[in-house]
């Protein structure tokens, strides 16, 4: 399945924190326990942000979706390990918890029997080996074998709280051209999607994930993972594909059988008041920004986006190019990460980068240009293009669309100004 990545690393834990973002509702954090579970979430997201948000679409959900969705030690457990790093934990193997106290107050206790005998009940025949079989909790996880070879599975459930639609949305084809995706509203049900992955997109022979996430019309969500391998990650490939097919998937997270079990899952605690987040821009106005200043001959042949990111994939002739932006506010501290890369210094104060390089698992002979601003007062706006129109995509012209002139004109441009103002 497709992974977040950044040329650029402004921290020796950056990869671990969006890398882990797409996963992290399929594992189990349970039996985490921690007395500011909710500070370690927002110590996360503020590192998370020192790192540019280049592929942040090629996973359903995102850091402030899973915040919000409350699910405890899910990802305060596991995203965040004592250094920070995202903790490798195999989907098949339950973390040990930090104390014996149990898992917290905003955790469901539920019996994992209960969960096991659903998941049971709505699946083939074969031999499952539940982990933690008589504990608590709100997911299950095991390992399934139907004597084709032994397959992890897992399944969580959570309140959505108005932010699962994020969990139910498709990634970007620019972002993940290697998944196949489809989502579909249930009548009276709720909205699914089926997506077929990789858990290393730059190994497609090695593990695959398939995934069913239904988001309830009553705004709970269930999510189904399986992989053609005993373990998330660490685990050899014991299968041609995960064992259970797409319509399969679609039954087990459709089944009625959870909605009992929904309807025990707690409301968290809310917080007296949400912490407080710079101001970016929308997607569609970074795209219409973007557009305004990109060369005439650069047409628009696909776009996207989230708040404070956009990109485009233009076409000037000679083939098409990815070309991507992030605007955002409260970044003076990544002046030294600037000053590291050989950053010039204009009249204001601002600081410009330049990096040419291969791009981070990019396709064969893809490069990438960036240019990366940041004022005094910390905002910054960088800007790359590639000679290919998606990452793990081949090269498509020679170089990228766009030349460092270019790129220095459009980041440095006042418009992004107007966009915060």
């Amino acid at each position: 399945m497709p992974r977040n990545e950044d040329p650029q690393h402004d921290g020796p834990h950056d990869d671990g924190f969006e890398e882990e973002l797409g996963a992290v509702l399929r594992r189990t954090g349970d039996g985490f326990a921690a007395d500011d579970r909710r500070g370690l979430v927002e110590g996360g997201l503020r590192r998370g942000r020192r790192r540019l948000v280049r592929r942040r679409l090629a996973v359903t959900g995102s850091a402030l979706a899973l915040a919000a969705l409350g699910v405890g030690g899910v990802y305060g457990g596991l995203l965040f390990g004592p250094t920070g790093a995202a903790d490798t934990a195999s989907v098949a193997t339950a973390p040990k918890p930090a104390s014996t106290t149990g898992p917290p107050a905003d955790i469901a206790h539920l019996p994992v029997k209960d969960l096991a005998a659903v998941l049971k009940a709505h699946t083939p025949a074969g031999r499952w080996k539940i982990d933690d079989e008589d504990g608590v909790g709100q997911s299950v996880l095991g390992v399934y074998d139907d004597g084709h070879g032994k397959a992890a599975v897992s399944v969580s459930l959570a309140r959505a709280h108005g932010a699962g639609e994020g969990m139910v949305t498709c990634p970007d084809e620019a972002h993940a051209p290697d998944v196949e995706c489809t989502t579909e509203k249930l009548p009276g049900v709720g909205r699914l999607m089926l997506l077929q992955g990789y858990e290393y997109p730059d190994r497609r022979e090695e593990t695959k994930n398939w995934r069913a996430t239904l988001l309830t019309r009553t705004g709970f969500l269930v999510d189904v993972n399986e992989y053609n391998a005993p373990a998330e990650k660490g685990a050899p490939v014991s299968r041609e594909n995960p064992p259970f097919s797409l319509d399969r998937l679609k039954a087990l997270v459709t089944a009625d059988a959870w909605r009992s079990l929904l309807a025990k899952l707690p409301e968290p605690p809310r917080p007296t008041a949400p912490p407080s987040t710079p101001d970016e821009p929308s997607a569609d106005a970074l795209q219409s920004t973007l557009r305004s200043l990109l060369p005439r001959e650069a047409k628009v042949k696909d776009k996207g986006g989230q708040s404070g990111y956009g990109y485009v994939v233009v076409d000037d002739g000679r083939g098409r190019s990815l070309v991507e932006i992030n605007v955002q506010t409260g970044m003076a501290d990544v002046a030294a990460h600037l000053h590291g890369i050989g950053a010039t210094t204009l009249p204001d104060g601002r600081l410009v980068g330049v990096t040419q390089e291969a791009a981070e698992k990019g396709g064969d002979g893809v490069v990438a240009r960036t240019v990366d601003t940041l004022t005094p007062d910390g905002f910054r706006v960088v800007i790359t293009t590639l000679n290919s129109d998606g990452y793990r995509a081949p090269a498509t012209r020679a170089e990228p669309a766009l030349t460092v002139e270019q790129l220095k004109a459009i980041a440095l441009s006042p418009k992004w100004w107007k966009l915060i103002k």
